[in-house]
């Protein structure tokens, strides 16, 4: 009722949807190793909490399931501009309530809000009221299956590049 005002005053002509918008981590964490000492020597070792790992930004329409998403390297408010100036795009002439959290990269005060798109903050300590929080109805086995996709796409790239690395001039010069 109120979207269908909404196109009525602000949208003659254009579809107003009203998207609920988040972003998760995928990615994975090293593994840590054991670290063999003498009895009763502490050991000391260097540790690198490298972590490979990328964001997808996504909104979907509760109503209709139509959903957009976008895979960016961090969670920044540089970032969530480029995701809502490619969200505005997506949208063309169309309209969108964009219903957020309260997240620092969302409220900042350097974010270009497109014309097409209408913030709507969510009260803070509040995920529930988001659909998108409850989108995945298991989101442990989401996140291991994303991470298991992470983990042979990064084993790919290595064997990959070991088979490169050993193919001879002889190889080479066939294939080309």
């Amino acid at each position: 009722m109120i979207l269908n005002r909404l196109e009525k005053l602000l949208a003659q002509g254009s579809y107003v949807h009203y998207l609920c918008q988040d972003e998760t981590r995928v990615g994975l964490k090293t593994l840590t190793g054991k670290v063999i000492t003498g009895k009763g020597v502490k050991p000391t070792v260097e540790v690198k909490w490298e972590r490979e790992n990328f964001w997808i930004y996504g909104a979907i329409e509760p109503l209709s399931g139509k959903h957009f998403q976008h895979e960016y390297p961090k969670l920044n408010g540089e970032y969530f501009q480029q995701f809502l100036d490619w969200l505005s795009q997506q949208l063309g002439s169309d309209y969108a309530i964009l219903q957020i959290d309260q997240a620092p990269a969302h409220t900042s005060s350097a974010i270009r809000w497109p014309e097409n798109i209408i913030p709507l903050l969510q009260p803070p300590h509040a995920p529930e009221l988001n659909p998108i929080e409850t989108h995945i109805p298991h989101p442990q086995l989401a996140q291991s299956v994303f991470t298991a996709f992470f983990n042979a796409l990064m084993l790919s790239k290595i064997l990959l590049l070991l088979i490169i690395s050993n193919l001879d001039y002889i190889c080479l010069s066939d294939i080309a």
